[in-house]
């Protein structure tokens, strides 16, 4: 019975069914509401699987940043909603749009699938698991909210002292296109338990889903500008961000030389906070006496995951010779069992790449 009603509430979500050909929210998310770029300049979104546009989104540039941080400064303005708000509150509020997207799963997914390219739904790694463990995220970082606190030290003399753990302020962060929804609450979770208000840029190559999230965050709540999204590219909207005199810290997902540029102009502006998790091409080792069979299942997962378009994806096999041929030939075959192919096609183990890149 309780499964039974677990369906019906993730197939009468507030975002609706799924329709592939739309539409989409494509606005940018500034203070609460979704507005358009303030150069009307747009670019297009499409389908990894057929090149097919599915969207045209706005093309943000450093105005429509500075409007994005202008409204998260405000919302984290001494005496504001959010700022007044008690821990239990923030937790309160992470857990109804926890909730909002478990009632939108079937939506998200879909449409993550769509703009990225995975599989939808399948027997191994899909856009669904991804949805799993966004749920997860956000209420694990729900459950934090009012169970941070500080130090009381002891000290000579008739004085106390004490650490308070505070909000770094307004936090930038730029997320990458392979885990979409799920790179987005890695990083709105621990920012928003803590207090933190927030300017997000999505990828350019995936910025429907976290629009679609934005339109949950209304619906449970939030109070406006305590999290702010704008579309577009690194160097127009990216690096405004990254360079901004009111952004108190950047947290940047993606390649090592722009983790490079990140930590430079971080430098050259107000010396704000930094934060990187970078790409890496993360050797497996493989021994003699290893488990030939459980040790071709961990490469083989290790490269093939979400169509190997994972940070820590173990893309260097390091392999004895004692064992280098059978270790070929078992990987050779698991390879051939895994099947490419559309990602709403359930029998399809590896979607399209995001990109020719």
């Amino acid at each position: 019975f309780r499964l039974e009603l677990r369906f019906l509430a993730v197939m009468s979500g507030s975002l609706g069914e799924f329709n592939a050909a739309g539409p989409f929210e494509t606005r940018n998310f500034v203070d609460g509401e979704f507005v358009k770029s303030s150069s009307g300049k747009t670019f297009e979104t499409v389908n990894p699987a057929t090149e097919e546009v599915i969207a045209s989104v706005e093309d943000s540039n450093a105005t429509d940043v500075d409007a994005a941080v202008a409204a998260a400064r405000r919302a984290f303005t001494d005496g504001s909603e959010w700022k007044s708000m008690n821990a239990s509150g923030r937790r309160d509020l992470m857990l109804k749009l926890a909730d909002a997207i478990e009632s939108n799963k079937e939506y998200l997914s879909k449409l993550e699938a769509l703009d990225n390219g995975k599989p939808w739904k399948n027997g191994a790694y899909s856009a669904q698991i991804d949805l799993h463990l966004v749920i997860q995220c956000y209420r694990y970082y729900a459950g934090w909210a009012d169970k941070l606190q500080g130090k009381h030290i002891p000290v000579d003399g008739e004085m106390m002292c004490y650490t308070r753990h505070e909000p770094v302020g307004v936090v930038g962060q730029i997320i990458p296109w392979n885990f979409p929804l799920l790179m987005q609450a890695w990083k709105l979770g621990p920012a928003l338990a803590t207090g933190c208000t927030v300017v997000m840029k999505t990828s350019e190559k995936t910025p429907l889903s976290a629009l679609a999230i934005c339109r949950l965050v209304q619906e449970v709540g939030y109070p406006k500008g305590v999290l702010n999204i704008v579309s577009g590219f690194g160097p127009t909207a990216g690096s405004p961000i990254a360079l901004h005199m009111d952004v108190d810290k950047i947290a940047f997902t993606g390649s090592s030389p722009v983790g490079h540029k990140i930590m430079e102009m971080a430098a050259q502006s107000n010396l704000k906070r930094v934060s990187l998790e970078l790409g890496g091409k993360s050797p497996l080792i493989v021994l003699p006496d290893a488990d030939l069979d459980q040790a071709v299942a961990a490469a083989h997962i290790g490269l093939f995951l979400n169509m190997g378009q994972c940070c820590c994806a173990s893309s260097r096999v390091f392999v004895h010779d004692d064992i280098y041929d059978k270790f070929v030939a078992a990987s050779a075959a698991k390879a051939k069992e895994w099947k490419a192919g559309p990602q709403f096609d359930e029998s399809s183990l590896h979607g399209a790449q995001v990109d020719k890149i």
